[in-house]
């Protein structure tokens, strides 16, 4: 009986640690400033397939001249994507439709992007995509920068 409450203490002490690992992990992204919540999906959906799949939840932080992305359930404190400002090419802005509406947080707008020759979608809320569209268009005189 000692045994399995011993077992018991331990397994919740172990859950404990994990959740506050995920909650340093996030304040330590945070503490450079310039982060939002922002949702990924790396490779858009095949025609015919679901539209709501594939998206991973995450933030982002804005560094410089790119913009880091890092999931949001990890460990990790490295990135996991680093998108450079003049590789981003903004094709497409849109509202979430369909199975898309229940993957993604609410008011979220979708940008569908090009980046170093890959397709990609980003969904973020409106005050997001506001500041993300116009750190895009801040870019240094000379660069190349595409805003749909």
């Amino acid at each position: 009986m000692v045994l399995a409450l011993v077992g018991i203490g331990a397994l919740i002490a172990l859950v404990l640690l994990g959740l506050l690992a995920f909650g340093v992990r996030r304040r330590l992204i945070q503490r450079f400033g310039g982060t939002f919540d922002c949702s990924a999906r790396w490779v858009p959906p095949a025609p015919g397939q679901s539209p709501g799949k594939g998206w991973v939840y995450g933030v982002a932080r804005y560094s410089g001249d790119h913009v880091e992305w890092f999931r949001v359930f990890s460990y990790s404190i490295r990135p996991r994507q680093t998108l450079q400002r003049d590789g981003i090419e903004v094709r497409d802005r849109r509202q979430p439709n369909g199975d898309e509406e229940l993957a993604l947080l609410s008011g979220a707008f979708i940008l569908t992007c090009r980046h170093g020759g890959q397709d990609l979608e980003l969904a973020m809320s409106e005050d997001a995509l506001t500041g993300f569209l116009a750190w895009l268009e801040a870019a240094p005189p000379g660069q190349r920068v595409n805003v749909a």
